[in-house]
């Protein structure tokens, strides 16, 4: 698994500060989609369990989730991480283009957001979006919390 980027972000987790994975390699290509660079296969720096960990460690305390931006295209990588990040204490989430995950990588989200990108019904911030932001435990739509007051 690759990681095109690695950021600290704000407003993708509302309530968290979030350690942010973008993962090369999408095969969704999503017409619109706002990050094509990510559709590359095995672009950016291969992130492995180890270098993971110590991402995480170096963060502990400072962060309170982490984020992926893809990968449930590698779930034998990507189910250990998350599996870690909960051990230590992180709240985890995935953002896909998918309506649905397979239920290994559920199991170890605290939050998720699927559907695809479509550009006329706009992202999590608009009323009439197609995307869905959950808590995965209940299940319960959290999409208000992106809607400007």
């Amino acid at each position: 698994m690759h990681c095109y980027d690695f950021n600290v972000v704000l407003q993708e987790v509302p309530g968290e500060i979030s350690l942010c994975f973008s993962i090369s390699g999408c095969p969704l290509r999503c017409p619109g989609c706002h990050s094509p660079f990510l559709w590359k296969n095995q672009s950016g720096n291969k992130i492995t369990l180890e270098n993971f960990k110590e991402f995480l460690h170096q963060y502990y305390g400072f962060a309170s989730c982490i984020l992926f931006m893809g990968g449930e295209w590698h779930p034998h990588e990507l189910i250990p991480m998350l599996k870690y990040a909960q051990s230590m204490g992180y709240k985890t989430c995935l953002y896909t283009g998918q309506e649905q995950v397979e239920p290994g990588i559920l199991e170890y989200l605290t939050y998720i957001k699927t559907g695809p990108w479509i550009e006329e019904l706009g992202g999590l911030s608009s009323k009439k979006t197609n995307q869905i932001f959950r808590e995965v435990s209940t299940n319960k739509i959290l999409n208000h919390l992106f809607i400007p007051k």
